[in-house]
């Protein structure tokens, strides 16, 4: 087995969480906060829009079982890439199209993955998804640790 990080913000991390965890290989994720300068920011702080974190989840999976193109093709999949600071209706820098890469090799597939969907005219607009080496991650309170499978919900509704 070969255990990978992949860490991704495609808006409020609740129901992205609950659909990578729907992955074969995906062994374990965690929500969080990623990409500002405040140390140990609260979910108050995040919010409030100047510690410049986005919620994220980060994700512990098997490239044996599922590789990084399979994951950034859900992420994708998953929200709007071309709304800036906005998903549905959560607004604000926290809820931007980010990609947090550990490493060169999900730094150029990142990126080789957005040129690609930016080029196919899949979207009116173009593609604002920022790509940027992860910094410091900082697990989210608990409370949003798997949050809607501890409500019974298996999505956000909007």
């Amino acid at each position: 087995m070969a255990e990978r990080t992949a860490t991704f913000g495609a808006g409020c991390f609740w129901g992205v969480e609950a659909r990578f965890r729907e992955i074969d290989g995906v062994l374990d994720t965690q929500v969080g906060y990623l990409g500002g300068d405040y140390q140990n920011p609260s979910y108050e702080d995040v919010c409030s829009g100047r510690t410049g974190h986005a919620e994220v989840v980060q994700i512990v999976y098997d490239s044996d079982k599922v590789s990084y193109p399979e994951l950034l093709a859900v992420f994708w999949e998953m929200h709007d890439p071309t709304s800036l600071n906005r998903q549905g209706p959560d607004v604000g820098t926290q809820y931007r199209s980010a990609i947090f890469y550990h490493d060169p090799e999900q730094q150029a597939e990142a990126e080789a993955s957005r040129a690609a969907l930016d080029a196919s005219g899949r979207y009116p607009r173009p593609i604002v998804t920022e790509i940027t080496a992860a910094s410091t991650f900082y697990r989210a309170e608990e409370y949003h640790q798997r949050y809607l499978e501890k409500k019974g919900l298996s999505s956000c509704a909007i």
